[in-house]
């Protein structure tokens, strides 16, 4: 898998290395000073990691720059999702409709903060702490979406194998339930019992912008795959119709939900 660049993170990682280099300071003495290690700063000066605030002071201190490589600060900032997914979420917030299938998670639409940190913060291989923190902030900010004006039309299926997992807990569960009381959110389950082998190839998400232009994003561990290749939108739709019309309607969804409330 190629290494994805942040042209900004180049950049100022460039003139970090550049300033220390002409500073005769090593990596090993701007890791101690700033309480890294030497790899992460080596990461830092080739674009690979997001040079940090402390980073940018402690070099900026250590080599004279004058206040240069500190300013940088204001240009270099985390970005909010994985590069793989970066292009779906531009999409997302400008759609006018967006339909998702679940297998085995929470859509990430209707997660709660407790769920959304331990699925972002048990990852392997693990992220630092601030990458999560920010991963987690970003996915809550999406959930906005649910409630923007003009309203967008949202529809949820989710598997019930997604709900009987240890990390959904009461709060995740009553989350679902508000959720699927809004006007313009539909929320399906897909019981064990109701399930085709259509149900099991995996989870999907269909969109469509405002300038009306239909999307399908396909998600794996470490892969996704955003196309509005005609054929591929349209084999996920049939595939979505398939599953929805098994499904519980929104109706009895959330009777289902509900016991599973009561018997926590």
């Amino acid at each position: 898998m190629s290494v994805q660049y942040n042209p900004t993170w180049r950049y100022s990682g460039n003139q970090l290395k550049r300033w220390r280099t002409k500073a005769n300071v090593s990596r090993e003495e701007l890791g101690a000073a700033s309480n890294y290690a030497p790899d992460t700063i080596k990461a830092m000066e080739q674009g690979v990691r997001m040079p940090t605030a402390r980073v940018l002071d402690v070099a900026d201190d250590l080599c004279g720059a004058e206040g240069l490589l500190s300013a940088g600060k204001e240009y270099v900032q985390r970005e909010k999702f994985p590069p793989r997914v970066q292009d779906f979420m531009a999409r997302e917030q400008e759609s006018l409709s967006l339909w998702s299938y679940e297998v085995s998670l929470i859509p990430g639409l209707l997660q709660t903060e407790s769920y959304a940190r331990g699925l972002l913060g048990n990852r392997c291989p693990p992220v630092d702490e601030e990458t999560v923190e920010g991963r987690v902030s970003a996915r809550l900010e999406r959930q906005s979406i649910l409630t923007r004006k003009p309203p967008v039309a949202v529809s949820f299926v989710i598997y019930e194998a997604a709900l009987i997992v240890p990390q959904v807990d009461k709060a995740q569960l009553v989350r679902l339930l508000e959720a699927g009381s809004l006007y313009n959110v539909s929320l399906q389950v897909l019981p064990f019992k109701r399930a085709m082998s259509s149900a099991l190839a995996g989870p999907m998400v269909l969109l469509e912008t405002r300038d009306h232009e239909r999307l399908a994003l396909s998600e794996g561990q470490s892969v996704s795959q955003l196309t509005s290749d005609p054929e591929v939108v349209t084999a996920q739709s049939e595939r979505l119709s398939m599953i929805r019309t098994v499904a519980l309607s929104p109706t009895e969804s959330a009777q289902f939900i509900e016991r599973m409330v009561d018997d926590l």
